[in-house]
């Protein structure tokens, strides 16, 4: 009864009716009113899941026409439960869109490589389709219109969770995809261009369609090896009509799985136009990059008996090395060979064919003669040559060998003699004899690491080849012997040397081992001095600033080299017994072969200047052979150190030499190293 028929009741009843018709309106004003149709719970835009309320979008799709119920079969207005959390029910069947789309349903049976009803992550109808958005294909809002499928495949191709879960073959395929000429094509409006399903979508029957996509190991999938070439044929017939006339589509057609197709020039998702400088089939990465990993293989150029050395020899040609300048104009692998329809030179059609070298020369020099143009264009530069060619090639190896030899002989003894010369003077001792056999041992053990050293991590050099590349690896593994065993006569001298500072003469090293403020006065000095703001060097002591500096540099790098060695020898006993992280190792190793870098580029750099090339010491500073320094050498390098005795030092020969030329002045010590002070 309605509340205000009660209400209207005579109110002779008394207080407690009017009380229990009071309590009875105000309960029927609390329960909620049963729904009567999904609106009522599913047309409030503010609540509503994106991408908005159903029904509004339903209104606009393809399935305007169907009731909710037609595809929610399971779902009712009279079994509703509006007080429960879960009005529905708890369990709720999903739609099943084969109902109606049965030939769809019965096509859709895999996806790449998961297939229907053995995986859950498998993309569902709606994944690709949308929900009640569902729109044509052709309507530019439809998530399956050529522009937006690379969005709707990113969903799940980009998903970080569902590409760690299920490995795909190709990362990031939309994002390279996006910066692609089809892509930057479809994105302006030509809706031509080719997007995932061009490609992807296999055939069931005659027609392709995007429910049929498989992976590239099914036979029938369009991104198949031997199916490439035809599915790139659908925008490019002529493209492909021309390849498949080629030796490399000849090859694929045989079912040859080494033979290149279409991706392996091109690309997969990333295809870039040829004017673009990255793409790999530009002119200037065209032969480098596409065609040399192919023609430069050994297992193929065995397999198919193409000539190796192909590569080297063009980029030692003319059209290489101005292709090597940054020239897009000049010829390239595809400018003689075809870009697409790749014949051997002994078919008559093709373009290097004998009968055709002189029009296809003739492209960029017109007007080019039969002769010149059948030149053998490989085998000009590092190839092998026959006749006159091979005869200059010859007898200018021996020139340049016989001319630069005989220079270098010449420098060599006017170095040589010049050495010998500065025996002859007065000379100072700059290093004792325990001092000169702590410098050999570092210097021939640091000689030996370095080249072992690099040896390894430069193995293919020639050089390298040279000294360990014999045995069959045998070589190699007595390269590790020998660096180790330089390793251990390293650290040997660097223990001796500390030994020596404990001593009197090596305290005092000490001392003057170390930095001071004159230093910097110096530095000073020779910076204006180099700058051409003074006239004269700096007064140097004992030590130079220089000295000072690759000294402590060699404690540095000594203590470095000797640490990560030493966890990179024995990485077994630090990992195992030690509980060393293994990122530990992998620093180590960074370093150890950094501060080898640093450490041989610094002797290079800067040693070997101060010891030969400096112009107050060449030829040479030979203190590092004997101890022994040129007095006046050593007056002119540190006029500010020490002030040490001069001592003589003359042969047997030119001790007679000057008795007989009547110059002899005073006698002299019997020849044979003996040593006689004179005055400073």
């Amino acid at each position: 009864m309605p509340c205000r028929d009660m209400m209207r009741r005579p109110r002779s009843s008394g207080a407690a009716v009017l009380t229990l018709v009071l309590a009875v309106c105000a309960a029927a004003r609390a329960q909620p009113t049963q729904p009567s149709d999904c609106n009522d719970c599913h047309g409030d835009p503010a609540t509503a899941k994106p991408p908005g309320p159903p029904h509004l979008l339903l209104h606009e799709s393809i399935h305007k026409q169907l009731a909710c119920t037609d595809c929610h079969e399971s779902i009712s207005i009279d079994n509703l439960d509006s007080t429960s959390a879960q009005p529905h029910g708890a369990e709720v069947e999903p739609v099943n869109c084969g109902d109606c789309h049965e030939n769809e349903a019965e096509t859709y049976v895999k996806h790449g490589r998961l297939q229907v009803g053995k995986n859950g992550d498998l993309p569902k109808c709606w994944n690709c389709h949308g929900t009640h958005d569902i729109l044509p294909s052709s309507d530019q809002r439809s998530h399956a219109h050529p522009i937006n499928l690379p969005d709707t495949c990113r969903s799940c191709h980009s998903n970080v969770d569902m590409v760690a879960k299920h490995d795909p073959l190709r990362l990031a395929p939309i994002t390279l995809y996006d910066s692609s000429v089809h892509g930057r094509a479809s994105k302006r409006g030509l809706y031509v261009a080719a997007t995932c399903n061009d490609c992807h979508s296999a055939k069931e029957g005659e027609k392709r369609t995007a429910h049929r996509i498989l992976g590239a190991g099914d036979r029938e999938s369009t991104i198949n090896h031997f199916n490439i070439p035809n599915t790139c044929g659908q925008c490019h017939k002529s493209v492909t009509s021309d390849y498949l006339e080629g030796i490399h589509g000849q090859l694929v057609t045989r079912g040859a799985v080494d033979a290149p197709v279409c991706t392996h020039c091109h690309g997969e998702h990333g295809i870039l136009s040829p004017d673009d400088p990255n793409s790999p089939v530009s002119p200037a990465k065209v032969a480098e990059q596409t065609c040399a990993p192919c023609h430069e293989s050994v297992v193929l150029n065995e397999k198919y008996g193409v000539p190796a050395g192909r590569l080297r020899s063009y980029i030692d040609s003319y059209h290489g090395l101005k292709s090597k300048a940054g020239d897009v104009h000049v010829a390239n692998c595809a400018s003689c060979h075809g870009a697409h329809r790749i014949l051997p030179h002994t078919d008559p059609t093709s373009s290097i064919h004998a009968d055709n070298l002189r029009l296809t020369c003739g492209e960029c020099h017109p007007g080019i003669s039969a002769e010149l143009a059948s030149a053998p264009i490989h085998g000009t530069a590092t190839g092998i040559k026959t006749g006159w060619p091979r005869f200059f090639t010859i007898f200018y190896m021996w020139l340049i060998g016989v001319t630069i030899g005989s220079m270098l002989l010449h420098n060599i003894a006017d170095w040589v003699r010049h050495l010998k010369l500065m025996k002859t003077k007065p000379f100072v001792i700059r290093m004792s004899l325990n001092e000169a056999l702590q410098h050999w041992f570092l210097m021939i053990s640091f000689t030996v690491l370095v080249i072992s050293g690099f040896s390894l991590r430069f193995s293919e050099a020639w050089w390298v080849q040279v000294l360990f590349g014999w045995g069959g690896g045998e070589g190699f593994l007595i390269r590790g012997t020998i660096h180790r065993v330089a390793a251990v006569v390293f650290i040997l001298g660097c223990a001796w040397h500390l030994f020596y500072l404990f001593g009197q003469r090596g305290r005092r090293w000490m001392l003057d081992m170390l930095a001071s403020p004159r230093d910097l006065v110096n530095i000073k000095e020779n910076i204006l001095f180099f700058l051409g703001m003074r006239k004269e060097k700096p007064s140097f002591g004992r030590f130079t600033y220089m000295e000072k500096c690759e000294y402590w540099a060699l404690v540095w790098g000594g203590v470095i080299m000797t640490l990560t060695g030493l966890l990179l020898w024995f990485d077994n006993y630090f990992v195992t017994t030690w509980r060393l992280p293994r990122v530990l190792l992998d620093v180590a190793l960074v370093i150890h072969y950094y501060e080898a870098w640093l450490a041989t580029l610094a002797i290079l750099v800067w040693h070997i200047y101060g010891t030969v090339f400096s112009p107050g010491v060449y030829p040479m500073n030979p203190a590092w052979l004997t101890g022994r320094m040129p007095k006046d050498m050593y007056g002119h390098e540190h006029p500010a150190g020490p002030k040490l005795k001069a001592r003589v030092y003359r042969t047997r020969m030119e001790d007679e030499e000057e008795l007989e030329g009547g110059r002899h002045e005073a006698a002299e010590p019997p020849s044979g190293g003996a040593e006689s002070p004179s005055v400073e």
